[in-house]
């Protein structure tokens, strides 16, 4: 990593005195010139199309500097993407869809018209998290409702779509990135172009290094990945053989305290000192390694420094061509897909000398104790801290969930061919499309678990700590609470299923005059056939005494270490299928103006949400088939106008989900019927060197009827704001340009409860590209320039009670903000 720095300021130096022999070549886009491929039976302009849809090209994502692609997608009007996480397990959802649990539930994401994986909500790695932006990346295209439920699966609520570049052009870059203000440094590179012989290639990818973004006192970043494709062009059409590789690690960011103040509709968060909730993790030089129980009750270890990592070894085959008037399109993709995930998971805040009275009576029902370091350059040392001199600045402890998720297999072979065909019927064409869908999705996991005793510091020099009774008696065990999780004791889970879905679908589009009219079908028949072990099926598992760390002595964590009764599993063994179809029609008022409607109906099966809360009899099978289809029903009407330096969208949308999940974080199943309806914006203008793009959504979301609880009916749902929105002015000269992303929304509800609530913030994110030589770029990027304090959400369904409380009897409040501010600097050349 040093190298690499080395490397990026040296070159940056040289960069900057160079003389500019050449004025930089970098015309300005037309807003809005784009076809779109996803979600269409063929690409088509835009305003063509009943659909709203985005897109964001190479430069759009190179400006905003996002730290990862949940980040990213914030710029994107419509979506709910909360990106507090860091680069994985995050939650993204579109247009008031619900969000009762992390990833993408009602949204598809994938890679050049294929799924990542079938299902975007997987407990602990989802789809998004197999997704990395590098130089390879052409565009990003967003389909949001709309033809989304019918060309593809498990995707009522929309489609993202990460379209590679294909070797058009010739050429290649090389740029190098490093963080001013953290410390990680990358390295990107991309090449491709004709061969000669109608063949033409891509190949690049990046690697990365560094603590993160977040402090955790080691290198919590640490890997890349490889893409490649080849084309061969043919008469009528193409074929392409295209690869991934994937190895990366990623940090996770949980639920962090802030003192709590103010009241339920007007808190006011502050954030504690000694930690810094926007920039230090849970995660510590000191608190790395710890032993648990595997699926079969083995002794594995873990480590926190794994975090999220990820492998996964992709290849495909993509093809178009004409067969006998017929446009035939094929596209055969196998993804290998296994890692680790390794992270803190949640956590529980009291002030240090609360923490240790309780834990004695509750264990030793004794009444007084101390603290001592477990791990650290202070270990065996005694925690000392009171009103007058809290420890750390803070005073503050911490009992941390560790969650180690082994991601055996989540292999994944999709395939899917599509033929259509352009008529001359009357005056217009008609098109007429047809094709079968199929996919086998393996979910290999497991859910283990290990509560932790820490003090609370930053810049990743937090310890683990144990809690030793007056007469010397030791209740924990090298910082080990319990080897289970403390706040959801029935959480101990392993999934093995094969996931199957066939699913054919057809559509007709007219288009005559100024009128364009079509409806498509598809209709999925899907399966999972396996076994589970966990506490919820039938209370499959047992507590035993054990000698984990093999020091000779049963503690007291170790008489009671939870197994799995690996033995008698559960089966899964249930199968479902649904109808989706759409329909909608345009009329190109004129040219440059066109209006639209439409409306849907398509549905998501909830996969692993499925399997652990009573909906599965003891044979496996559904008990209620409609857990299996989770429907979304959905209208939209718009208008979109584009001339050479405006584009306006405008939609109005409603929909209406039924949502069977699993709320992971209060550890509760949930049965839902909620209604959205709302307004969404989107534009972009252009005037000489003046730029300005952006987008807002106003969205009315409800509760209509919560069949487990009933006093959650007629609420809103948790952090759906009425409003958010998005503006991303530019200038754009000869040698220069810069800009800022403002990215904001409205209050709302910290839980379903509609108490506690969430306060506004906008964000800011700038960056400043110099080009002092033709080809030659250098770019620097701020996230979060003015350091605000934005929450994805909070824990609390209500204020917090007495019993949550730091020094002086200040109450304590879990939260999940956004990264603060993160600078970083890109030197990129093209050749």
């Amino acid at each position: 990593m040093k190298s690499i720095r080395f490397l990026f300021v040296t070159t940056a130096v040289s960069a900057l005195i160079v003389p500019v022999l050449a004025t930089a070549d970098v015309p300005p886009r037309a807003p809005s010139d784009d076809t779109v491929s996803t979600g269409v039976a063929r690409a088509r302009d835009p305003l063509d199309s009943a659909t709203s849809t985005s897109v964001l090209h190479e430069e759009d994502v190179e400006r905003l500097g996002a730290r990862g692609v949940g980040d990213l997608l914030r710029d994107v009007p419509g979506l709910r993407s909360d990106a507090a996480g860091g680069e994985g397990n995050g939650t993204l959802t579109v247009r008031g869809l619900p969000a009762a649990s992390s990833g993408a539930k009602f949204i598809q994401v994938q890679e050049d018209g294929l799924p990542v994986l079938e299902f975007g909500d997987i407990f602990g790695a989802a789809a998004l998290d197999l997704v990395r932006t590098d130089l390879t990346l052409s565009q990003v295209e967003v389909i949001r409702g709309g033809s989304a439920s019918t060309f593809a699966s498990n995707s009522p609520g929309g489609v993202i779509n990460f379209i590679a570049k294909t070797g058009e052009v010739q050429g290649g870059a090389v740029a190098l990135s490093s963080g001013l203000d953290y410390r990680s440094s990358r390295a990107d590179v991309t090449y491709g172009g004709p061969i000669g012989g109608g063949w033409r290639f891509q190949a690049g990818g990046f690697f990365r290094q560094g603590e993160g973004p977040r402090r955790t006192g080691y290198d919590a970043q640490t890997g890349g990945q490889v893409r490649f494709n080849v084309t061969r062009e043919l008469d009528g059409g193409y074929v392409r053989l295209y690869g991934k590789y994937l190895n990366d690690r990623t940090p996770f960011y949980d639920v962090v305290p802030f003192f709590y103040g103010g009241s339920e509709d007007h808190p006011t968060l502050t954030r504690i000192k000694g930690f810094d909730a926007l920039h230090d993790a849970l995660a510590s030089r000191y608190l790395r390694d710890f032993l648990l129980l595997g699926r079969r009750n083995d002794v594995i270890s873990a480590d926190l420094r794994d975090g999220q990592h990820l492998r996964e070894r992709a290849v495909g085959v993509e093809a178009q061509f004409d067969l006998g008037g017929w446009l035939v399109q094929e596209r055969l993709r196998y993804s290998g897909v296994d890692g680790v995930v390794t992270v803190p998971f949640t956590s529980a805040y009291s002030e240090i000398n609360d923490g240790v009275n309780e834990i004695t009576e509750g264990l030793d029902g004794s009444l007084g104790g101390k603290a001592v370091y477990a791990s650290g350059p202070r270990t065996g040392q005694p925690l000392v801290s009171s009103a007058a001199h809290p420890l750390n600045g803070n005073g503050l402890s911490a009992a941390v969930v560790m969650l180690d998720l082994p991601i055996h297999s989540y292999d994944d072979v999709t395939n899917e061919v599509r033929v259509s065909r352009l008529y001359d019927v009357g005056a217009g064409e008609l098109t007429v499309t047809g094709g079968l869908y199929t996919a086998r999705q393996t979910i290999d996991n497991d859910a283990l678990w290990v509560t932790m005793l820490t003090d609370l510091r930053g810049n990743g020099n937090a310890a683990l700590t144990d809690v030793v009774t007056q007469d010397g008696k030791s209740l924990t065990d090298h910082g080990v609470f319990f080897y289970r999780n403390a706040f959801a004791p029935l959480s101990r889970r392993s999934v093995q299923t094969d996931n199957a879905i066939d699913a054919p679908f057809a559509s007709l589009n007219y288009h005559v005059g100024k009128v364009s009219i079509g409806g498509s079908v598809r209709y999925d028949r899907g399966s999972a056939i396996g076994r589970t072990w966990g506490a919820d099926r039938e209370r499959r598992w047992t507590q035993i005494p054990l000698d984990i760390n093999h020091d000779g002595v049963v503690s007291l964590p170790e008489s009671a270490v939870q197994t799995t009764a690996f033995q008698t599993p559960a089966p899964v063994d249930y199968h479902y299928h649904y109808l989706s179809y759409s329909s909608g029609v345009t009329y190109r008022v004129v040219e440059p103006l066109a209006v639209f409607a439409r409306y849907s109906r398509g549905a998501r099966t909830p996969a692993t949400r499925l399997l652990f809360h009573g909906e599965l009899s003891a044979n496996g099978h559904l008990r209620n088939q409609s857990a299996a289809v989770n429907s979304v029903r959905q209208a939209e009407a718009g208008a979109k106008y584009r001339s050479e330096t405006l584009a306006l969208n405008l939609t109005g949308f409603w929909a209406s989900t039924f949502d069977d999940n699993y709320d992971a974080i209060r550890s509760r199943p949930i049965q839902r019927d909620y209604s959205a309806r709302g307004i969404e914006f989107e534009g972009s203008l252009r005037l000489g060197v003046l730029g300005l793009r952006g987008g807002a959504t106003y969205t009315d979301a409800t509760i209509d009827k919560d069949r487990l609880d009933p006093r959650l009916s007629g609420h809103v749902p948790r952090a759906q704001p009425r409003l958010r929105f998005q503006a991303s002015p530019e200038i754009d000269l000869s040698r220069v340009a810069f800009g800022a992303t403002f990215i904001g929304a409205t209050r709302s509800f910290a839980q379903e409860e509609n108490k506690l609530v969430i306060p506004a913030a906008v964000t800011t994110n700038a960056f400043v590209e110099l080009r002092p030589a033709d080809r030659l770029r250098l770019i620097v990027n701020a996230s979060n320039l003015f350091d605000t304090v934005a929450l994805a959400g909070l824990d609390a369904p209500s204020s917090p009670s007495a019993d949550s409380q730091g020094v002086e009897g200040t109450p304590l409040v879990g939260a999940r903000p956004l990264t603060g501010r993160t600078i970083s600097a890109t030197l990129r050349l093209d050749f």
